[in-house]
């Protein structure tokens, strides 16, 4: 009879751990599939930030089209991807570049690095980028715990009988996690007092010839010479 409430005992605290590590499971891959929706959130307001950022470009540097459809290319690319979180990181990967070669086109154009609305949408992309950054982190946080129950044993029992699957990670690509994300330098230099900021060269001043010039006297002229003073007592 004891034998058998012990049998009863350990089946019942089996049963209860199995539960617990169900719903941990559950509650873990509820996390992850919030921390993606926050990422995705973030991707898609950098994605609407792009258009105007081109077109504000476009009104210093239109001819370089080829950057201009290089990176509306990439973000349409980047926006449509709808796969897993590795295929959305792949797609990011070329649009990242692209952008990094718009705000290189930007930095050759001072006027266009004090543009108000240009300031305005790249502190607006700054911002963005560094939350892309914690939500990524954040995400990639939770992969890796579930990952590891779903590994472990005696949780990878729960995680083989409910099919609980190892999620991927969200990782950006070594390029540009080391080139890190595009920066401007908003110092434009001091101005030329030459000509505007940014414009063109101002003409060399005209070289005056030295055989026209009227050339300096280089002998003193002798002081005038003063009347003879009369001798004292004359």
């Amino acid at each position: 009879m004891i034998a058998a409430w012990i049998v009863l005992g350990i089946i019942v605290i089996v049963a209860i751990g199995a539960v617990v590590s169900y719903n941990r499971f559950v509650s873990q891959r509820q996390m992850i599939n919030d921390a993606w929706a926050n990422i995705d959130t973030e991707l898609r307001r950098r994605y609407d930030l792009i258009p105007n950022l081109v077109e504000t470009v476009k009104g210093y540097a239109a001819h370089e089209r080829e950057v201009f459809e290089d990176v509306a290319r990439t973000r349409s690319a980047a926006a449509g991807a709808t796969g897993s979180p590795a295929q959305q990181a792949a797609a990011e990967g070329p649009f990242m570049a692209a952008l990094g070669r718009l705000f290189a086109v930007a930095e050759n154009y001072p006027q266009l690095k004090a543009n108000e609305n240009f300031l305005a949408l790249q502190s607006e992309l700054s911002n963005t980028e560094d939350r892309i950054q914690t939500a990524r982190r954040f995400y990639n946080a939770n992969v890796r715990d579930f990952n590891r129950r779903v590994q472990s044993f005696p949780s990878s029992i729960i995680a083989n009988t409910f099919h609980f699957q190892a999620a991927e990670f969200f990782e950006i690509p070594e390029s540009i996690r080391e080139a890190g994300a595009p920066q401007v330098s908003f110092a434009t230099g001091p101005a030329s007092p030459d000509g505007p900021p940014g414009g063109p060269p101002a003409p060399p001043a005209p070289e005056i010839s030295m055989d026209s010039a009227p050339e300096a006297s280089t002998t003193a002229e002798a002081p005038p010479e003063r009347p003879d003073e009369p001798a004292p007592g004359s």
